[in-house]
């Protein structure tokens, strides 16, 4: 059967049925998906088997790979896979056990952030037959689209700074339990400078870039004037009405447009529940 894809309500995601991810794509679908990727910034298959060299076969469509930058949580045969797991051997961590814990856009922090993400969950959280360990995503075009006028006028061509040391702070002084960077992962990521809307390379859509999990401050503005209107844009972006909200089963795979979007993990599970997704980083460019 062709596969088909499925539109969500609301303004980002669409659901993608009847394929199989494990079996090779022809062109006519390989375009299909990255026309809907483009568009729907979401994807979601449900009921897949797949594995690792066919999680990384499928990832390459969309681009070249990248390895992340916290190596020590990589798949030990394949290193573009990065491990997400709160599962514990031998005492450590097999995966990022607080990936996504504020809302962010992935490797904001870095000269190129990526274009995109893919996740395959193996082992999902639950209790009493509820699912946890879910993820939002915000559909930061259609946020950019509802500021008002004034707003957009006030932020277009804005700059900001985005640091990965800033989130490590942010967990320490939540008091949250996590992971350290070492001295040359700290080397390896300095603060950089992008804009606080960035435009979509292919659509033209323009979004909302500064995040909660990523964003230090906006460049040449006093701090007060700096923090209040970045919180502004952070509780704007992240609105129900922007949102989707992706309610894990084991066999789903979730693949989003960086470029357009911000996401949250909920992290409402702790050991004995196990949560474990493999996740393939699409290489992207610099933001404008």
């Amino acid at each position: 059967m062709a596969l088909r894809i499925e539109p969500f309500d609301g303004a980002i995601g669409a659901a993608v049925i009847d394929v199989d991810l494990a079996q090779p794509l022809d062109a006519e679908e390989r375009e299909r998906l990255i026309e809907a990727w483009n568009r729907y910034s979401v994807l979601v298959f449900r009921d897949q088997q797949i594995a690792p060299d066919e999680f990384l076969r499928y990832s390459r469509y969309f681009g070249d790979l990248e390895v992340h930058v916290l190596e020590q949580y990589l798949h030990p045969v394949h290193p573009e896979i990065l491990v997400v797991s709160n599962i514990l051997e031998y005492g450590r961590n097999i995966g990022i056990p607080d990936a996504g814990r504020y809302w962010h856009t992935d490797l904001s922090y870095l000269d190129v952030p990526s274009r995109g993400s893919i996740l395959y969950a193996m082992e999902i959280p639950e209790a009493d037959g509820e699912t946890l360990g879910n993820t939002l995503w915000a559909s930061t075009a259609a946020a950019y689209e509802a500021l008002p006028e004034a707003t957009r006028a006030r932020v277009d061509g804005l700059q900001a700074e985005y640091s990965l040391s800033k989130r490590f702070q942010k967990l320490a002084d939540d008091g949250t339990k996590h992971i350290e960077l070492s001295d040359e992962q700290r080397e390896k990521t300095p603060s950089v400078t992008h804009p606080v809307v960035r435009t979509h390379p292919v659509t033209g859509r323009r979004g909302i870039l500064v995040n909660e999990g990523h964003t230090t401050h906006i460049v040449g503005m006093p701090e007060d004037e700096s923090q209040a209107l970045l919180q502004e844009l952070w509780d704007h972006t992240t609105k129900p009405d922007f949102t989707y909200c992706h309610e894990w089963r084991v066999g789903d795979v979730v693949m989003w447009d960086n470029t357009l979007t911000q996401h949250l993990a909920i992290c409402d599970y702790a050991l004995p529940q196990r949560r474990l997704l493999h996740r393939t980083t699409i290489t992207g460019e610099r933001p404008y």
